[in-house]
């Protein structure tokens, strides 16, 4: 099987394994984990952070960044297809207490002008727009890359207004190879930022929220309450310390390899597809003219030995990562192309 599903699906190595075997561990919640101390320090300057807390998951680093620095009845403006609103469930309205409030952006990427007209004028029917958030990239503009300029041009306007932005950034060290730009030059722009481990970095487990310390302090707290309180964890920060250290560079072979199946796969009869829009790992199509549905597509490429997922109707989506060598990238091409012969 090529498994083109996620780049959540990558196993550890033998050199990451054989770090969380080796790694020195203390406990966590009494802040005495070397391993989890050291991966959180690498993550804050990584970031250009004064700080940061390792977390489970994702979500759980968006859940937390967004209920330590919002109120019960604030806003938090979003993209329509941010993950924060299609697949966090309701987290933040169950958690935080907050309203969404989605515009459509382009590919995901908001316009400052969008949020501009967007942002709450003071009045005691509104909430207060306490946040802004940004997912780069994004998941469903396919990869989708927010220029550091457009981040700025945002940022200065929720300064304007008051607010603050949140930089969801799951996969941000894709944006950062893709474009050759540190992190930083994103995040000086942002209050909070995330960065998942679990992805394409490889690491089995975790992700990292990087801020001042005040707010790293609230949201220590808050993964406490919510049960992300960990012990002996530096067995697995371990991995995402290895991660950092020796998987960020090689994301651009993720790039390469998407970029050629996309090609590959837009010269294929009844797949519809734009490889210039291809920045990084994610290649999403419409499958409208094979006469199948999406989910139809999907199932019968894992007869073919290619697992990917539907992402709607008539929309699929497949993403290359560590685990997906060039050659396996070819054989996939084969198979869809075989397929779509029969």
């Amino acid at each position: 099987m090529v498994d083109l599903r996620s780049d959540t699906v990558t196993k550890p190595s033998p050199d990451m394994r054989r770090a969380m075997a080796e790694a020195k561990v203390g406990d966590d919640v009494l802040g005495d984990d070397p391993t989890t101390i050291r991966l959180e320090e690498t993550a804050a300057q990584l970031l250009g952070k004064e700080a940061a807390v390792f977390v489970p998951s994702g979500t759980m680093a968006n859940v937390l960044a967004i209920r330590a620095q919002t109120h019960h009845g604030d806003e938090v403006i979003c993209d329509e297809t941010a993950h924060i609103f299609l697949f966090e469930v309701a987290a933040h309205a169950a958690v935080s207490g907050v309203q969404l409030r989605t515009l459509p952006g382009e590919r995901g990427r908001l316009s400052p002008e969008q949020v501009d007209r967007a942002v709450r004028p003071p009045n005691i029917h509104h909430p207060v727009t306490r946040l802004i958030e940004l997912e780069n990239t994004h998941n469903r503009g396919s990869g989708s890359i927010y220029p550091v300029e457009l981040v700025a041009e945002i940022a200065a306007v929720a300064k304007r207004h008051k607010a603050s932005i949140h930089i969801d950034g799951a996969r941000l060290m894709n944006a950062c190879v893709a474009l050759g730009v540190q992190p930083a030059a994103y995040t000086r722009h942002a209050s909070s930022c995330t960065l998942c481990l679990s992805k394409g970095l490889g690491a089995p487990i975790g992700s990292v929220i990087g801020g001042d310390r005040d707010f790293i302090d609230r949201a220590r707290r808050y993964r406490k309450m919510l049960g992300g309180g960990m012990r002996q964890v530096g067995i697995i920060a371990a991995a995402g310390l290895y991660a950092l250290e020796h998987n960020i560079d090689r994301l651009a072979e993720d790039h390469a390899n998407a970029k050629r199946l996309a090609e590959a796969l837009a010269e294929m009869p009844g797949i519809e597809l734009d490889p210039s829009m291809i920045e990084t790992n994610l290649v999403i199509f419409d499958v409208t003219r094979t006469g199948l549905s999406a989910a139809q597509f999907s199932r019968a490429m894992k007869d073919e030995g290619v697992l990917f997922f539907a992402t709607g109707p008539q929309s699929c989506r497949m993403v290359t990562h560590l685990n997906v060598s060039q050659q396996d990238i070819e054989t996939a091409i084969e198979a869809v192309a075989r397929f779509l012969r029969a």
